[in-house]
């Protein structure tokens, strides 16, 4: 049975120890007592814990992305993080040890959690192959957990670094020191596991995108009243059952490795490849980024001669691009939007009502289509003040000659109401998830 000593820090900051039932008589558990936040208020107890067994192994886990939580949410939201990733470790812990141990959170500032695990310097087999065990299924757990463990703040699969490291009690030096040099060599380690995964990310991504190996699925965009499909949008997608098979984890690490560009060219391309025997009269909506003007399989004349071999002319195609983007990188929006619209293709911005433009930025980029994030129609059909934004966009897209088309219909009465407020197209999951082209006809 385990018998947990309770912490009276700050409920963000808590620090947790566990001891079996019956304890190590080596490893004796500290005396139910207040805790503190972070292992520079533990050294005392941690340093007399190390002292009778003789050995200390610490597992140490990363998660630096909640440093740009905090920037973008708040401390709060930092403390949230923080204590949701300790209650999982605890979990994983509890199921996997069965020995004494300390789950607490490293200094104040390290966004960093540390598993400390007290045996016998003789405990040979304990730190050869249970620990490294116990990282490896802290790792794995963690890796599947991260949508959980940081939601709503960050959005799938997290990568949480992790190090480890053994010290053996010696006399010759004070308790304090050895404690530092064991979280001083589990964070080099630590560095290591990211490092490595970042060599390992690159190489993949490089090889994902030197062999082509992104395809495209296409959703349909739907009339509201006619319930007819008007289009298709190409999503990209990587190799099935790889760490790049969702579009978010792909342009993410291409973001990280200085790979968007050639990322964005392959995903044109495959975009394109997929739309053999498109069906006539319908608009292909091809996601692109300011910087494709630069790339030469995409200037006029290789690509008229990309679309004649999928029997498409430039007035069939509409240029997506997402509202961020096209604010950032205005200039270049500008110079792509002008030289592309000379050749016949049309423009459609994409997650409008996302938070990064205004409506000035809105009437300069003077899109076809504007296309309203779902986080706007989840659910329009129950709530006013959301009813009262799309009819405002309405509005403004109707000034500007734009048509507007709502994103992420999931029921029939989200697809109901768009029609009452003059939305004229939809897309969504509610007609179906994205497939490649000939299994959507």
């Amino acid at each position: 049975m385990l018998n947990k000593i309770p912490s009276h820090a700050d409920p963000g900051l808590m620090t947790t120890s566990f001891a079996l039932d019956p304890p190590d008589p080596s490893c004796d558990a500290a005396p139910d007592a207040s805790r503190g936040s972070d292992i520079s208020e533990l050294f005392s107890e941690i340093g007399g814990r190390f002292e009778r067994a003789g050995a200390v192994g610490l597992v140490l886990i990363g998660a630096p992305m909640v440093a740009e939580i905090e920037r973008r949410h708040g401390d709060e939201a930092r403390m949230r993080c923080l204590e949701s990733l300790r209650r999982r470790v605890v979990e994983i812990a509890e199921e996997r040890l069965r020995s004494d141990f300390i789950v607490c959170q490293a200094e104040q500032g390290a966004h960093e959690l540390m598993v400390l695990l007290f045996r016998k310097p003789g405990s040979a087999g304990f730190y050869r192959t249970e620990m490294p065990g116990f990282r490896q299924e802290l790792s794995r757990s963690l890796r599947g957990d991260g949508g959980q463990v940081f939601y709503p703040y960050q959005k799938g699969a997290a990568h949480l670094p992790t190090g480890m490291s053994v010290e053996l009690r010696n006399p010759q030096f004070g308790r304090a020191t050895q404690l530092r040099r064991l979280i001083d060599e589990a964070r080099r380690d630590c560095h290591y596991d990211i490092e490595s995964t970042r060599r390992e990310t690159r190489q993949g991504l490089l090889e994902t995108i030197l062999d082509h190996r992104i395809y495209s699925v296409y959703e349909p965009i739907v009339e509201v009243e006619s319930r007819t499909v008007f289009g298709y949008e190409a999503l990209a997608r990587g190799p099935e059952g790889s760490h790049f098979h969702s579009p978010l984890a792909l342009f993410s690490a291409a973001e990280e490795h200085g790979l968007v560009f050639e990322l964005d060219c392959v995903c044109r391309e495959s975009g394109l490849r997929g739309a053999i025997d498109f069906p006539a009269g319908t608009k292909l909506f091809l996601n692109i980024r300011p910087t494709a003007i630069h790339d030469p399989s995409f200037r006029e004349d290789r690509l008229i001669e990309t679309l004649e071999r999928r029997q498409l002319v430039p007035t069939d195609v509409v240029f997506e691009i997402s509202e961020q983007e096209s604010i950032t990188s205005f200039g270049a929006f500008r110079e792509m939007a002008d030289y592309y619209r000379s050749l016949g293709f049309q423009f459609a911005l994409d997650d409008t009502g996302t938070g990064y433009a205004g409506l000035e930025e809105l009437l300069e980029v003077e899109p076809e289509y504007i296309k309203i994030d779902r986080a706007m129609v989840s659910g329009v059909d129950q709530d006013p003040a959301r009813q009262g934004v799309l009819t405002a966009l309405l509005q403004i897209a109707d000034k500007m000659g734009s048509q507007v088309i709502g994103e992420g219909l999931d029921t029939l009465e989200e697809l109901e109401m768009l029609g009452r407020l003059g939305i004229r197209f939809g897309q969504g999951w509610l007609f179906g998830h994205p497939t490649p082209l000939r299994a959507a006809e």
